[in-house]
């Protein structure tokens, strides 16, 4: 979030979020970090992914630390009818008052049909319902699954294997979360001109096959078919793989442009060698799909002219090609490098410790939204209910007695 309270583009903007795991978190973050309010809304003692590895000594999952950060929270019985309808007067705005940027409701969840969008829309007209659903007829799917039907486990992983690998970036939650974000933007530009709510749905699957389709697999499978196979760290249709320098670093190398090819090979004074390979297998290394069908013959001349050199002599020699390249890192070699500055700054997050955190990557204006520490189960119940629903201290004391919210 903004460094200053109500700073931000969606300053003003207020969203409830009923959600766990990856996807919807994200689209709140990302929404909070622009300014919006965002109420994380969780089942009493906690969302079932507050325990999810990584976890700090004391239990604290660094993941949910992660994706909630500068929320609030609070914690409502939501196996209760009476828990729900707390959520749904936030939703709304409560009472005869609705909020001019109320009314939002983002969820991975439709178990309640008092919190769906039609239940919402009966008691206010222009609320805005985002739901995240796994399937498109509304089944469970994860991104592990979503990954294992889309085909990429079986191009991905080391050229000689048999087996599909699934990558453990989760790719498709992290792109669902960030289309529930723009379609929640898109709800609410609408409502603003025409009145109107929105309800906004996403399944997981299809956040997977429109990027198939994107890519142009899909279309490659239909009309010529598709029998590549894994190919390790070999780029896909350009020149890119990696290799090892003579001091043993591992580093990725992608070769673009038409110009970094040229300027590479005058570097490692391959341009004759690679003069001959061409003539040799009847090819044009100007085209990035010809380099890629040659890759082995050419990797094999580059491994020899890298072999010699030290990182230290190939990091200024690959600088002045202006290819691309970078050195594999670990966690550990990556955090070992952080400084404060630009994206991280020093957080203080209960539970962990002070650390250095990401804020947002958007620059607004030339500023980035700091991290801002992550909220405990709870944190924020009686101070979000008594300003948004206007709830005095006996009232909140009576919800806490009855064990409808914590």
């Amino acid at each position: 979030m903004p460094e200053n309270p109500g700073a931000g583009p969606l300053r003003g903007l207020r969203i409830i979020e009923l959600s766990s795991y990856v996807a919807t978190p994200l689209s709140g973050l990302v929404l909070g970090q622009l300014g919006a309010e965002v109420i994380r809304v969780e089942q009493l003692g906690g969302a079932p992914d507050r325990s999810r590895l990584p976890r700090a000594a004391d239990g604290t999952s660094l993941y949910w630390s992660g994706l909630n950060k500068g929320k609030k929270a609070i914690a409502v019985d939501l196996t209760r009818p009476e828990g729900r309808a707390l959520v749904a007067d936030l939703v709304v705005g409560g009472g005869a008052e609705q909020t001019p940027g109320g009314g939002i409701l983002v969820s991975n969840t439709d178990r309640y049909p008092d919190l769906s969008y039609a239940g919402l829309r009966e008691r206010r007209a222009d609320v805005i319902h985002v739901l995240l659903t796994g399937r498109r007829d509304g089944g469970n799917a994860v991104d592990y699954t979503v990954q294992a039907e889309t085909g990429f486990g079986f191009v991905t992983g080391p050229a000689d294997s048999v087996r599909p690998v699934n990558s453990v970036v989760p790719a498709w939650d992290l792109t669902a979360g960030l289309y529930l974000a723009t379609g929640l933007l898109a709800a609410e530009r609408e409502r603003r001109l025409s009145g109107r709510g929105t309800g906004v749905r996403l399944a997981l699957e299809d956040v997977a096959l429109a990027a198939v389709g994107a890519l142009g697999y899909l279309a490659e499978a239909q009309l010529l078919g598709v029998d590549r196979g894994a190919s390790g760290n070999d780029v896909y249709g350009t020149y890119g793989r990696d290799f090892v320098s003579a001091d043993g670093v591992r580093f990725m190398l992608v070769v673009l442009t038409g110009s970094h090819w040229r300027r590479l090979l005058e570097a490692t004074g391959l341009t004759d060698a690679m003069h001959a390979v061409e003539k040799a297998f009847g090819a044009d290394f100007d085209d990035e799909a010809e380099r890629y069908r040659c890759r082995e013959v050419i990797s094999s001349l580059f491994e020899r002219a890298f072999a010699d050199l030290s990182w230290r002599e190939l990091e200024p020699l690959l600088q002045g090609t202006r290819a691309l390249f970078s050195a594999y890192r670990t966690f550990d070699e990556l955090a070992a490098g952080l400084e404060p500055g630009g994206l991280l700054n020093e957080l203080d997050q209960p539970g962990l410790g002070r650390h250095l955190a990401p804020g947002s990557p958007l620059v607004m204006d030339g500023r980035q939204a700091p991290a801002v520490p992550a909220p405990r189960v709870g944190e924020h119940t009686d101070e979000v209910l008594g300003r948004a629903l206007g709830l005095g201290a006996e009232q909140l004391a009576a919800l806490h007695a009855e064990g409808l919210v914590g």
